[in-house]
């Protein structure tokens, strides 16, 4: 079972490029669905997303999706340019815990927050 949330940044981000890509909440869905869930649930080795270095403490780990597939970017593929980044909450057992922390056009900016990051793992 995998339980997701969503962080103020995120939704804030994401609701300005939902007005770009149109199809950026199914594409959210296609990756929980066929990414997130395979991994976290059944173990399924993916390359779809990476562990952020310096992004995790005892509690949790960090994670940057760098192959997003966005159906409103045509001939793209899974190198839309879409970065997400999320937290995994480790201290609870036999759940997992997913929250996406921002998500960005790699177009618009060249890096994560490291900041967010960091204020969110104190």
């Amino acid at each position: 079972m995998i339980n997701y949330s969503e962080s103020d940044a995120y939704k804030k981000s994401f609701n300005k490029l939902l007005k770009r890509f149109k199809t950026l909440d199914k594409d959210i869905a296609y990756l929980k669905q066929f990414v997130l869930e395979p991994y976290f649930d059944k173990g399924i080795e993916t390359l779809a997303f990476v562990k952020i270095e310096g992004g995790c403490n005892e509690k949790y780990d960090s994670y940057k999706v760098t192959k997003f597939a966005c159906m409103s970017l045509k001939n793209k593929g899974n190198r839309s340019g879409i970065r997400i980044i999320f937290l995994v909450n480790k201290s609870i057992k036999n759940e997992v815990n997913i929250e996406f922390l921002e998500i960005y056009f790699k177009g618009d900016k060249e890096m994560n927050d490291m900041e967010l990051l960091k204020n969110k793992l104190k």
